[in-house]
């Protein structure tokens, strides 16, 4: 079995950490007026060596800052591309899971506003991954969110609202301004980048089609359509560059947004679309069975994420390798490796669990690689 010297690796970790306490609140004191933003950087860069730590002593060869300095995973990006916010929920920015329902439940699909043209300025994510690469010797993980996800929770109406007349130059925008992120973050010297792009895991669940359909999309024509954009984006990505893309069903203080399996896209997810490796939701039954994997083709990779985030219950350890074992049973174990389903907290509240299982899961993802695979 080859040993895995770049990414993905076989012990992962999607992205976002539990933010602690200590920064949550000094992000309250500049929300009030109270420190000045330069104070409140000198927290979250406390707190993300803190991160990088705790990534280090549970033995990942990968480090991301936790996405602390970022409210959620993706309202910062896109904030960055112009007007254009991606998570109103009820008319007011999403906040956490107690706003919108009880933990475990699904949550209300976030709404996308659009009311700019979509222009990359500068560079996003080049002073994350420089500080991270400054202060640890593991491999710095960058995730942005996906190129589709605007469009997903807006729809043609949101695009052609007010900032646009023309559909085609709004995805043009987009392959650009993501298109040039990726060289600004390569020419920093950054080779590992992770997509969150949400869309595609959702397009298995009825209720989501139907809401789809309501709003005038044909899902299954929205699927092809997403593919060819992210390949827009992939076709001109900087040689050396590893580019994995990861999907879930929903993450938001330990609610959901769809259910469904991977059958209904993956003919287009693995052969389509020209991504190196996925990292795919596996901690539920929502995410149906592996079957869809045995159409992956061989020079690709799938994480399987297995252990879950939402909740600190913490996974037996024999039943999680009775799962690979499964899933090798579709796709070679050498295209496998292993994470939890989603980040820990991909809104800074968080989700429910707390800090000592978060590392506790983080350890179990690394042992089960080493006992598996010889390697994290």
């Amino acid at each position: 079995m080859l040993s895995r010297l770049n990414p993905p690796f076989r012990a992962e970790h999607i992205g976002s950490l539990l933010r602690p306490k200590a920064l949550l609140d000094q992000r309250d004191r500049f929300v009030r007026g109270e420190i000045d933003r330069e104070a409140l950087a000198a927290a979250e860069d406390a707190a993300i060596k803190q991160a990088l730590a705790l990534q280090e002593r549970v033995g990942l060869k990968l480090a991301t800052d936790g996405e602390f300095r970022r409210r959620s995973y993706h309202s910062f990006f896109y904030r960055q591309l112009g007007d254009l916010s991606i998570d109103m929920i009820g008319g007011e920015q999403a906040k956490g899971g107690t706003e919108t329902g009880m933990t475990g439940e699904r949550g209300s699909q976030p709404i996308a506003l659009i009311n700019s043209r979509v222009q990359w300025k500068r560079p996003i994510n080049v002073p994350d991954f420089s500080f991270v690469a400054a202060n640890t010797t593991l491999t710095p993980k960058i995730t942005i969110p996906g190129p589709c996800a605007l469009h997903f929770r807006g729809g043609d109406a949101a695009v052609l609202a007010s900032a646009y007349k023309d559909l085609d130059q709004f995805w043009d925008d987009l392959v650009e301004a993501f298109g040039r992120e990726l060289d600004a973050l390569a020419e920093a010297g950054c080779r590992y980048v992770q997509i969150d792009e949400t869309a595609f895991a959702k397009f298995g669940d009825p209720e989501v089609q139907a809401a789809l359909k309501s709003r005038g999309d044909d899902w299954s024509a929205l699927i092809d359509k997403y593919v060819a954009v992210t390949n827009g984006v992939l076709k001109d990505a900087p040689p050396g560059m590893r580019i994995g893309i990861h999907l879930c069903r929903g993450n938001r203080g330990g609610q959901w947004h769809a259910e469904g399996s991977y059958d209904d896209v993956a003919e287009q997810l693995f052969n389509a679309l020209n991504i190196q490796f996925y990292f795919l939701e596996y901690d539920t039954p929502r995410a149906g069975t592996f079957a869809p994997l045995r159409l992956v083709p061989a020079h690709k990779t799938v994480v399987l994420g297995i252990v879950s985030t939402k909740t600190p219950q913490m996974e037996s350890k024999d039943a999680l390798k009775k799962r690979i074992e499964e899933a090798a049973r579709v796709l070679d174990l050498d295209q496998l490796a292993i994470s939890p389903q989603c980040g820990f907290a991909s809104i800074d509240t968080g989700n429910p669990i707390t800090p000592e299982a978060q590392e506790q899961k983080l350890r179990l993802v690394v042992e089960l690689a080493r006992e598996i695979w010889g390697e994290a």
